[in-house]
């Protein structure tokens, strides 16, 4: 019999194992390992194995994990991105929502269910998953396609929907009449409002003053705390004041992601946000039933086959009508094809409100096969549209090559705009590198830096600077360094100019990197690392000061005989 008050941390235990098992097997075939997050809380669920029996101990952190992830996504939100984007974002993210949320609750009104129910129902489908789809994309390299780029404008409005959703939810499941409903959500806002205010002050006027202590940059244990501190505070914040914890973790992130310090901060905080989200992933599982799914196989089967077929029709026809063309279209439609992992928040909110547990079991079962089928069908959507392009055979101007995926279709960004010179470091020596490139190469550095004033230095210079530790494959990640043409690490310290050397040849494996080594006794192992050139500062040093030597014999008095 196990404590009460280990029962918490044995289900923790249960499920990470198991999913790290299940997760390694999907990756071995080549699936996504969510795929095998939700098999694992399936398996060792109420329902099958039974291993962990109610995981309400579970669910909580797994809410936990839940705020993790739409912070981490308010760092990565900006309006400037939006409309980088263009209107793919603004208009066809909120057509989106907008029309599936419609479309879901007519037809749940059809099926005899009322209007507070059918609107819930429409608001819970019409969420796709952010973290399932733009895993995949960003493994298969198609990120930056257009259908990619289409499918991210639609999710990040797909993610700044959730929180007037969540709030339309609080009041659909509110007892009382609509216009009791109506002050709640009146309530809730004016709570929100605050909450704001103070996120305000203490990111614009706090955060940026501890961050910028100089001892703060030497110790990366105080950073990572600050991190955790932040997030955890807006969580409490948002629950103390009667809002959902996930929404103030967004907002904290939105607010925060306008500071230099957005990147530390996400790398700081991605090994945490990794666990909690697996175990939200495997919490899903935990509800899911097998045998209810065999005893309802055509009800389920109904329901996911309509929201495929009809989440996909409704993207397909708003691409059409932007402009854009038919393999395109299609390709963005089957990637948000599924419901995601927020509209399982809203469905337990509504559940034992304005869904019962039938309908709770039916949307919860299809909403767990979406997801299963979301890796098949990401994969597919390019070459279904590249088939569908082949068959119309489309009338192209003379010399156009442009593939059905859109991968280099002339909407896309211009890659002669894009940095494709990375300096780490920013110090004297990359300053100087710098210095010496820019006056053909302006436009194409961009710096990475822990130090904030360098960040800024650089940023003063004309240059993209980012703020981060670019020994974190995130922060490297984040500054697209799959892009580069060319890698310049400065930083002196050989462990650390070591370990991004292995990063950035695993994420940009042809691109040429030149390193610094500030002894001689490590420039072989920067080279065996991967660096193509290495500057040894001793040898450098040793050769300046024969110059000067040889300088100053030449103008030395000619001794006499």
């Amino acid at each position: 019999m196990v404590d009460p008050s280990w029962q918490i941390l044995v289900e923790v235990l249960i499920l990470l194992g198991a999913a790290l098992l299940l997760g390694t097997l999907a990756e071995q075939l080549h699936q996504s390992t969510i795929l095998g997050y939700l098999v694992a809380g399936t398996l060792v669920g109420p329902n099958v194995i039974g291993l962990v029996e109610s995981g309400e101990h579970v669910t909580t952190i797994a809410e936990l994990g839940v705020s993790l992830l739409l912070f981490t996504i308010g760092l990565e939100f900006s309006f400037q991105r939006l409309r980088r984007l263009g209107m793919i974002a603004f208009v066809g993210g909120s057509l989106q929502v907008v029309v599936t949320l419609l479309a879901a609750a007519i037809v749940a009104v059809c099926f005899g269910l009322d209007a507070r129910a059918a609107v819930a129902i429409g608001a819970i489908i019409a969420l796709s998953s952010t973290a399932c789809v733009l895993q995949i994309l960003v493994d298969r390299a198609a990120l930056d396609s257009m259908y990619g780029r289409n499918a991210l404008g639609i999710l990040l409005m797909q993610d700044i929907a959730v929180i007037p959703l969540m709030l339309a939810m609080a009041m659909l499941t509110s007892e009382g009449t609509w216009a009791e409903g109506g002050v709640t959500l009146l309530r809730t806002v004016m709570m929100a409002a605050c909450l704001i205010a103070a996120f305000y002050l203490v990111f614009n006027y706090a955060v940026p003053r501890l961050l910028n202590i100089r001892h703060w940059s030497r110790n990366r244990d105080l950073p990572i705390l600050l991190a955790v501190v932040i997030i955890l505070g807006a969580v409490t914040a948002a629950h103390h004041v009667s809002i959902s914890p996930a929404m103030g973790a967004f907002i904290a992130g939105v607010l925060l992601g306008g500071s230099p310090f957005a990147v530390q901060i996400r790398a700081d905080v991605s090994s945490i946000r990794t666990i909690f989200v697996t175990l939200f992933f495997a919490s899903i599982g935990l509800l899911g039933d097998p045998a209810w799914v065999l005893d309802h196989l055509l009800l389920v089967t109904g329901l996911v086959s309509a929201i495929i077929l009809g989440k996909a029709v409704i993207i397909w026809a708003i691409i059409r009508l932007m402009g854009f063309s038919n393999g395109l279209a299609l390709a963005t439609g089957l990637c948000l094809a599924q419901v995601g992992e927020f509209s399982f928040l809203l469905a337990k909110t509504a559940h034992g409100q304005v869904i019962d547990d039938k309908g709770f079991h039916l949307l919860i079962s299809a909403m767990i096969i979406t997801l299963f089928l979301t890796p098949f069908l990401v994969t597919a959507a390019p070459r279904l549209a590249t088939r569908l392009e082949s068959r119309r055979q489309p009338r192209r101007t003379p010399g156009s090559t442009t593939p059905a995926d859109g991968s280099t279709d002339t909407q896309a960004a211009d890659p002669h705009d894009q940095p494709d010179i990375l300096i780490i470091g920013f110090g004297p020596a990359g300053q100087r590198a710098a210095q010496s490139l820019r006056r053909k190469y302006q436009k194409h550095i961009a710096v990475i830096d822990l130090s904030p004033h360098l960040a800024a230095t650089a940023k003063t210079n004309g240059h993209l600077a980012l703020v981060g530790n670019a020994c974190r494959r995130e922060v490297l990640e984040h500054a697209h360094v799959h892009r580069m043409a060319l890698i310049i690490i400065t930083v002196p310290d050989p462990d650390a100019c070591r370990t991004i050397i292995h990063h950035c040849k695993h994420l940009a494996p042809k691109a040429p990197i030149i390193a610094r080594s500030r002894y001689d006794a490590f420039q072989t192992d920067l080279q065996q690392a991967g660096a193509m050139e290495v500057i040894n500062e001793e040898e450098h040093v040793g050769l300046r000061i024969a110059n000067a030597a040889h300088r100053l014999l030449r103008n030395r008095p000619t001794p006499t005989p």
